[in-house]
């Protein structure tokens, strides 16, 4: 029985991480993968349209949007399920066909009302279409102009509702006139026919402006295709032309709408516009053998030019179809409750599981840390997203060391639930979009950001180890027998060798931002929201180290420094950037606002429970 547990354990985690690892599939004859791969730049950085689809649709849909569940994909009017790339691909190519989808978030009543919408009439109850919204269009645009003097700290929940509903139509917007004119019926027979014109076109200008006898009908069709170039080239989002020179060429891309006002001083219609003219128009007539066909031809002649951007592209595809950080977080959960359970029943054989479990688990969440660097070419630590995935990181790296050395599964229990706490926290800060965004520029500088900021944020993850492997003395010691003398002490000196490591990269952290500050701002220390979050833990780590070391404290002392640390390191992390105030609020997130305040309550309640009476704790010989 005990090895049939084991092995089913076994294969359950293997077949987690097989499930990761299998290739997406095109869902019809098109090669919608292959397509998603192609490279464009969009907010400084070239990527793939698959994330283009992914992180528009997170904007656009709001938090209800998740492709890995069923009951929030898109649907089709005919109950048809879209992934994110063919929604993509007909909001590029078949516009009147995306008005259709039900991708539009809005969840506030009072702007339901005023549109004159029911929340029946929407999917999911708050998700609608832009064809039902467009005639509202006029009035969301009055309501911004109206919401627009008012600061946005300030802003009602209807205010706050309409300025993200107007930037969100903006966005689908815009993406429809990314490659395509959205009011032509057949853009490659456009451009075609544009192409064989131009020449006689523009002697037909020529002539009118000299006074002379002209084409009237030639001249009209080059001022109509001039000017519905022009609004592709103030409208387009997707920057999908490449440079002429190359990849080194980083500031050579341009809209499909530039481009092809280029013709007129070229006479010949860019390469790359006819190219995805000429996806659009297999698209949209449903030629699957043209398309990909044509697909393939791009994708060589792109090569030959642009190959360092096409392997990044094709390898953030599949990044990002395999999840890596999903499938770790899943790890982290089975891994966190066989290592309970393991205190139960079979400790050594459930603990070894336990432990494999979590070293695959990091393993995983490592190698897509690894991955997110190479893409961006950063340090780990470049944003509030990418904070969280390495707190986690460093504390489960903790957590292993714990385990392999003392064997009892508590640095499995702590890594377990760690690593998932801190995916959980990446994958709801992922919810604003792409999360390798380009770098602001003060913290545009590899050095530093390899230096202080990872050196401050290791400094956070043992900091938060250390409190909950003081909650896990706590839950153990008020709620179980469990917590003998021998499993106290060891928490206890788990414990203190966090905190002395904390204290020391939390202080060598705080005087590497202070240098930083010094280069970037002319001050070393300006007390600035953030600078006094990191002092307040160096403070607050020393303090623990102090008490300690000056007997004020004993085992259940320590454990309430511990846990006190958790809030003062998540008022650091998170709280400041609520202010909206200082230097360094970089990751304003006004939803953490809540949760925040439910986690210190939390962590505040623990503090109680630490300090009842011995008489109320299941073992009552402890310290």
């Amino acid at each position: 029985m005990k090895k049939a547990v084991v092995l089913i354990l076994l294969l359950l985690g293997l077949a987690i991480i097989a499930k990761s690892l299998l290739p997406a599939r095109n869902p019809t004859a098109f090669d919608v993968v292959g397509f998603s791969r192609l490279p464009v730049l969009v907010n400084g950085r070239v990527k793939p349209l698959d994330t283009v689809a992914r992180s528009s649709l997170l904007v656009i849909c709001g938090a209800t949007y998740n492709d890995s569940s069923k009951s929030s994909l898109i649907l089709t009017p005919d109950k048809r399920e879209l992934n994110p790339n063919e929604w993509l691909l007909d909001v590029l190519f078949r516009p009147g066909q995306a008005d259709t989808y039900q991708v539009i978030a809005i969840d506030n009543p009072d702007l339901l009302t005023l549109l004159n919408l029911r929340r029946e009439e929407g999917l999911a109850d708050r998700r609608f279409s832009f064809f039902q919204v467009e005639k509202s269009l006029a009035e969301i645009d009055r309501q911004a102009r109206l919401t627009e003097p008012v600061e946005p700290q300030v802003r009602s929940a209807f205010q706050k509702a309409v300025v993200q509903l107007q930037s969100n139509i903006i966005l689908y917007e815009r993406l429809k006139e990314s490659l395509i004119s959205s009011d032509s019926q057949d853009f490659l027979a456009a451009l075609f026919a544009f192409q064989n014109s131009l020449g006689a076109s523009v002697e037909a200008v020529r002539a009118k402006q000299a006074g002379q006898s002209f084409d009237a009908d030639a001249a009209r069709k080059l001022i109509e295709n001039g000017q519905r170039f022009d609004q592709m080239a103030r409208v387009g989002y997707l920057l999908a032309m490449p440079p002429v020179k190359g990849e080194a060429d980083t500031n050579g891309w341009r809209n499909a709408g530039t481009a092809l006002l280029e013709t007129f001083q070229t006479g010949q219609v860019n390469p790359h516009a006819m190219a995805y003219a000429g996806l659009g128009h297999s698209w949209a007539g449903g030629n699957a053998t043209d398309f990909n066909t044509i697909l393939r031809l791009y994708r060589d002649e792109l090569v030959k030019s642009f190959p360092l951007a096409l392997a990044k592209c094709t390898a953030e595809a599949r990044f990002n179809a395999m999840k890596p950080f999903n499938t770790a977080m899943t790890l982290y959960v089975l891994a966190f409750f066989v290592a309970v359970f393991s205190w139960l029943k079979w400790p050594a054989e459930l603990g070894r599981v336990a432990f494999w479990l979590i070293l695959a688990a990091w393993l995983i969440a490592t190698a897509g840390i690894v991955t997110r660097m190479w893409l961006e070419g950063r340090p780990p630590v470049t944003n509030l997203y990418s904070s969280a995935l390495f707190v986690g990181f460093i504390a489960v790296g903790f957590c292993l060391g714990l385990e392999y050395f003392y064997r009892n599964a508590i640095g499995s229990v702590a890594a377990g639930g760690i690593g998932f706490a801190t995916l959980l926290i990446a994958y709801y800060l992922s919810l604003g979009g792409d999360t390798l965004e380009m770098m602001r520029a003060v913290l545009d500088s590899n050095f530093w950001l390899a230096t202080h900021v990872v050196t401050v944020v290791a400094g956070y993850g043992a900091t938060f180890l250390a409190g909950f492997l003081a909650l896990i003395y706590i839950v153990r010691g008020v709620f179980t027998k469990s917590l003998d003398q021998p499993t106290a002490d060891a928490l206890a000196r788990m414990v203190y060798g966090i905190v002395c490591f904390a204290t020391l990269f939390s202080l060598i952290g705080t005087v590497l931002g202070g240098i930083w500050a010094d280069q970037s701002w002319g001050r070393f220390w300006g007390w600035d929201p953030k600078e006094n979050g990191a002092l307040i833990i160096v403070i607050w780590n020393a303090v623990i180290l102090h008490a300690r070391w000056g007997g004020l404290v004993k085992q259940r002392g320590l454990m309430s420094l511990a846990v006190f640390g958790n809030i003062v390191t998540a008022w650091s992390w998170f709280g400041v950037n609520l202010l909206g105030v200082g230097l360094h609020s970089y990751g304003f997130v006004e939803s953490t606002f809540l949760w925040l305040i439910l986690f210190v309550l939390s962590q505040v309640a623990f503090i109680a429970l630490a300090n009842l009476p011995l008489a109320r704790w299941r073992s009552f010989r402890l310290p």
